[in-house]
């Protein structure tokens, strides 16, 4: 694939002709060119499916148009005229399938049917699904412990199926209940409850429309959430401004042409988005923020006010923050003072500020504290509670914030296993299950035996890509609830199951009736998604009622109607607002134009924390500095993060063009500053292997090529899921547990040295 690389500079604005022309490529490449035109119609619309991409909200006045080259990238896909049928698995060995490429097995089309895995064959074969449920449940009865099963959950799980699952896997007795959450937005889940209360950002997509300054940190709209862009050129159009920090200056940070704007379409030339973009070194968030704050103190003015009616711990911030050297700032941060008082000034200036973070921000050993810092830098300026102003986590899959709402966590908070017990009537268990972190290890030393997958591609988006594939290869049993081929079809347990089940963008057929399913987006609007298309297939099933089928063949005993509630997905709305705080008159509300937004305190500046105050948290910078290293750094050692091509979403790889970063043909790539390249006696496009060092030992990462990029000295960037090898199992963020993916200590080697 190294021999395909084409690499050459980007210059042009994100979105316009470009991302119409890759639009149109992946639809034609699906074979659903006319078809897929129609259907992106009711993209996002009000009668009609929620994008199964990303979590970005909808505006109140939807337009004809509500989607971006990467959404038609991920209805492409679904939609996709290619079937994977039994004819297929008959001709092709699991061993067979093992040796392709991950692109290859996604681009096989949908799956058609169940399959079970025929280990005398090697080959996976057709399964009946009550079969198929009978064979999950046998080997679920035979554990000694409700604990010897994991259950995962992928973030596009609709609200229904995960309420459902969940309420099955815990009657099971188990909190073994992992999801993508671990691996992304953890911290904040965790950071955000201590400072203000909740896990959740405190701004709805309106309060873009009234803020005057955003500050993005450690997020790429250009690529992982492209609607974005129309909402941040609007703040710009209007007279706001954005600062944007990342190590990489990306193209989607920069300039946008919208493609619903015929004279940015004609010029080319489209609008300006951050009037600043400041590239942090690998680590140096906290420090960044940390000194933003301190020129505050220093430079600024704080809201007095809010800071005393609302907040705790204030002047023992101050304190840490103006005895922190600007010497030692500069240096962690990898920004000069004059940088750090020029975004102080423009922050203070502002009348209502909002700030934006993403997985730059969560990937890190230090996470938490930085999530912490964020908030105490808006609370210095009061911008919590008031139009235009707060904290927005921009997170991944377009239901991931849902699923944790519905009860899919390893942690679940007493209030909500109370509910359960109260209106289910059973006792659900107390004790803590297995995050992912936890699930690898337990699958490796034996101590779990049945992984079942709602939807994802554990085996590829898990940290330690040996480890973690040696530790489904243990289990007795692998499941997964999925519409396509992926790697964790090939890597799988002594026995194994694909159930195939239907796509956000299909009718959702129950007895007869057409039914609804529900999400929550990524700033808490709750609306309804409903399917247009018949299903890739007959015998595909609904999540719910895959769940229902299963949980009934797993508890024949159970009181709950498993089968009546798959039958009406109101009567699962019905139970959820029974259960879960702010979806009271679940069915009422959400059938309402848009849905409804849930309540959120911090919005009306009331703390929901232990001491009922907004909380000011912050640690030494020395002290969090020391989170991030091994003991001993190798000579001539980097700070490696992993990043998404444009050409990809999640583990999903939809092709090989890297566009606004100027890559084509491959993705064995590793971006490096020029001077790096040169001092260490590289050369661009010389194949390297990258290893990666920590107290177990060494991982690596082989065949490499290096290109030379605008990334601060010291740092480097390649492509994920194809660097996960690299990200040892056991480091993850403090208390949060996500892998450190945005930081992972490499060195290079030519691929000769051993």
């Amino acid at each position: 694939m190294a021999d395909a690389l084409k690499f050459h500079p980007y210059n042009r604005a994100a979105g316009g002709w470009g991302a119409l022309r890759a639009s149109l490529r992946s639809m034609r490449q699906e074979g659903i060119l006319t078809e897929g035109t129609a259907l992106l119609l009711r993209s996002n619309q009000a009668e009609g499916f929620d994008c199964p991409g990303c979590a970005w909200p909808d505006p109140d006045v939807h337009s004809t148009f509500e989607f971006c080259e990467n959404g038609v990238k991920a209805v492409a896909a679904e939609a996709t005229n290619r079937r994977v049928t039994r004819d297929f698995f008959a001709s092709h060995t699991v061993s067979d399938l093992a040796g392709h490429d991950d692109y290859w097995l996604e681009e096989q089309g949908r799956l058609t049917e169940p399959m079970a895995y025929d280990a005398a064959s090697d080959h996976y074969r057709p399964i009946g699904w009550e079969e198929a449920f009978t064979r999950v449940a046998r080997h679920l009865r035979t554990l000694d412990s409700p604990d010897r099963a994991i259950f995962y959950t992928s973030g596009r799980t609709s609200n229904e199926a995960a309420f459902l699952y969940q309420l099955f896997v815990r009657q099971f007795g188990t909190n073994n209940l992992p999801d993508c959450s671990n691996m992304c937005h953890e911290p904040t889940s965790v950071g955000m409850p201590d400072s203000i209360g909740i896990g959740k950002g405190t701004v709805t997509l309106e309060d873009f429309d009234h803020t005057h300054l955003v500050l993005m940190f450690g997020h790429n709209p250009g690529t992982n959430h492209p609607r974005m862009l129309g909402t941040l050129r609007d703040v710009v159009k209007r007279g706001g401004r954005i600062l944007a920090f990342n190590p990489l200056k990306e193209r989607g940070l920069q300039r946008f042409v919208h493609p619903q704007n015929p004279a940015e379409m004609l010029s080319g030339q489209g609008t300006q988005l951050a009037s600043h973009i400041y590239q942090p070194r690998l680590g140096g968030d906290y420090a960044l923020v940390l000194g933003i704050a301190r020129a505050i103190l220093e430079q600024g003015t704080i809201d007095e006010e809010f800071i005393a009616a609302h907040t705790h711990g204030f002047a023992a911030f101050a304190e840490l923050a103006r005895n922190t050297a600007w010497s030692q700032l500069e240096s962690e941060s990898g920004l000069s003072r004059t940088e750090l008082e020029e975004i102080g000034r423009i922050y203070d200036t502002s009348p209502a500020s909002i700030i934006t973070w993403g997985m730059g921000i969560t990937q890190h050993p230090h996470a938490v504290d930085t999530i912490h810092m964020l908030l105490n830098l808006l609370f210095l300026k009061g911008n919590m509670g008031r139009p235009g102003a707060g904290a927005a986590p921009i997170r991944g899959h377009s239901n991931v914030q849902g699923d944790r709402t519905m009860g899919i966590w390893e942690r679940p908070p007493e209030r909500f296993l109370d509910r359960l017990e109260e209106v289910f009537g059973f006792s659900p268990p107390r004790a803590p299950g297995y995050d992912v972190v936890a699930a690898v290890g337990a699958l490796e030393r034996g101590d779990a035996k049945v992984f079942f997958g709602m939807g994802g591609n554990f085996a590829n988006a898990a940290p330690d890509t040996a480890r973690t594939h040696r530790a489904l290869q243990e289990a007795e049993l692998t499941v997964l609830v999925t519409t396509k081929l992926n790697r964790s079809h090939v890597v799988h347990g002594k026995d194994a199951l694909i159930l195939p089940c239907i796509g956000r963008t299909e009718v959702d057929l129950q007895n007869g009736h057409a039914q609804g399913i529900t999400v929550e987006d990524s700033m808490s609007m709750v609306h309804i998604s409903q399917g247009i298309r018949p299903p890739a297939s007959a015998q595909l099933r609904s999540e719910v009622s895959i769940v229902a089928g299963l949980a009934q063949a797993v508890l024949p005993d159970s009181r709950i109607p498993w089968q009546d509630l798959a039958a009406d997905y109101d009567r699962i709305r019905d139970l959820i607002a029974q259960v879960v705080p702010g979806f009271e008159d679940f069915n009422a509300r959400v059938h309402r134009a848009r849905g409804f937004h849930l309540d959120l305190p911090p919005r009306r500046r009331v703390w929901p924390t232990a001491n009922g105050r907004a909380n000011f948290l912050a640690r030494p910078l020395a002290e969090v500095v020391a989170t991030q290293y091994s003991p001993e750094l190798p000579e001539r050692s980097y700070r490696l993060m992993t990043v998404r091509s444009h050409d990809q979403y999640n583990t999903t790889i939809y092709g090989f063009e890297d566009r606004y970063r100027g890559v084509s043909g491959a993705r064995n790539v590793c971006f490096i500053h020029p001077d790096d390249l040169a001092e260490a006696g590289f050369a661009k496009e010389d194949q390297v292997d990258i290893i990666s060092h920590w107290h177990d030992g060494e991982r690596r990462a082989r065949g490499f090529v290096l290109l030379p990029y605008d990334i601060p000295r010291g740092c480097l960037a390649g492509y994920y899921p194809e660097l996960n090898v690299l990200v040892p199992l056991d480091s993850h963020a403090e208390r949060a547990r996500t892998p450190t993916s945005k930081f992972i200590v490499v060195t290079l080697r030519r691929p000769a040295d051993v």
